[in-house]
């Protein structure tokens, strides 16, 4: 329990600071004033000044924050920070656990209670250059893009470390299954897979993805290698009543491929483009109403499924701990940053929404209507991240 409760604060504190990172270094670089750099939220157990901005380390290790001067229609007032920081949102859809995680870029003013409202703009009797909303678009823009680039860059860091040590899953078929779609269609063992539904293949974990993420069991352009020559098949997957799934019958996974340094960039960013893939599809499901919102989970089951991985892996050694939390890490980093490009009330995101419709209106967006469309997205999500959370609880006791 204790180790688990530490990998889950690591991986959160990882995710969270290089998404900060990410808005308060290309903040800086594009002039813009930081009053507070913080990790962790409530009150304050340590800080420095360094410059204009405070550096503090707080309470609870839930999130961080980068407070830009005129976010929150305030300076710097200190007090006032007390209660800021990012919140989790919601879940994480995993490949294990079906969770798909969102987390919020907690950008505005405190509402008293610990969390937080969202306000666009602050006000100021004086024009101040440094000030966030004062600054050009573009690089207000920049900045807000920075928090899920990072985490794409933490993404592809960890990436390259996996590969690096533990090579690739190639695409290869160890095995197809009496009676099944692959053995309808001629499909045979050692062929390689290379194209599903004309997208390239490079893992065998992509052919399990759409295999699981086919859900209504469409029939599936398959081309495949074998003896050198490339072949075409359409795959009609078949209905499984005892799992309550399609399956195409076939079985991979099993070939590994050690990396050389140009194969572990390559293979690095394949990681990260099926992460990406997996994030997509996810959402594709959740938005269609393929999977429930019953799928969801926060970060009790977040905690729940690092716990459970470590568990498994534990075993094999401190090298398979660590490269199996940087998978996690990878999965995680992905989605955080994705997530919060949605263009979602209080989500990056949404920011950066009514920035783009500043720039074709050559106007901003009035602030206070800002503020208020944030707001109203900001309650919707910790009304559905208590909902998400009081489920991981659910499960966990049942």
């Amino acid at each position: 329990m204790v180790v688990t409760i530490i990998l889950f604060f690591l991986i959160f504190g990882i995710l969270v600071i290089s998404h900060e990172f990410g808005h308060f270094i290309i903040g800086k670089k594009c002039g813009i004033r930081v009053n507070e750099f913080a990790v962790g939220m409530g009150p304050v157990l340590f800080h420095f000044q360094k410059g204009e901005t405070k550096y503090t380390l707080r309470l609870l290790p839930f999130g961080g924050a980068c407070m830009f001067d005129g976010e929150d229609g305030s300076g710097d007032d200190d007090e006032d920070l007390d209660k800021k920081g990012d919140s989790v949102k919601d879940g994480d859809l995993s490949d294990k656990a079906n969770l798909v995680k969102e987390f919020d870029d907690g950008y505005g003013q405190s509402a008293g209670d610990g969390t937080e409202t969202l306000s666009c703009g602050g006000s100021s009797d004086a024009f101040d250059e440094h000030s966030f909303p004062n600054v050009n678009v573009w690089k207000r823009i920049a900045t807000v893009v920075a928090g899920p680039a990072a985490n794409y860059i933490v993404a592809l860091i960890c990436s390259f470390i996996v590969v690096a040590f533990s090579g690739t899953d190639l695409p290869n078929v160890a095995k197809v299954m009496p009676d099944s779609a692959a053995a309808e269609a001629g499909l045979q063992a050692g062929d390689t897979i290379k194209k599903i539904n004309n997208e390239h293949i490079h893992m065998y974990r992509e052919v399990s993805l759409d295999s699981a993420m086919n859900t209504q069991g469409d029939p599936m352009n398959i081309v495949y290698e074998r003896d050198g020559k490339e072949y075409k098949a359409l795959l009609t997957p078949k209905y499984s009543d005892e799992d309550s799934r399609y399956y195409i019958g076939l079985v991979g996974g099993g070939d590994y491929m050690k990396c050389n340094v140009l194969q572990v960039f390559e293979y690095g960013f394949y990681e990260v483009h099926y992460w990406t893939k997996y994030t997509f599809k996810s959402l594709k499901m959740l938005v269609t109403g393929k999977v429930g919102v019953n799928a969801l989970s926060g970060p009790v089951g977040i905690a729940q499924f690092v716990g459970d991985t470590y568990e498994e892996v534990k075993p094999y050694g401190l090298s398979s701990v660590i490269l199996t939390m940087m998978d996690i890490l990878i999965l995680l980093s992905v989605n955080l940053g994705i997530m919060n490009l949605l263009p979602l009330p209080a989500l990056d995101g949404g920011r950066l929404l009514f920035m783009i419709i500043e720039v074709i209106r050559g106007k901003k967006v009035s602030p206070e209507k800002e503020g208020i469309v944030h707001l109203a997205g900001f309650i919707a999500l910790m009304v559905l991240m208590v909902f998400v959370m009081y489920q991981d609880i659910m499960r966990l006791i049942k």
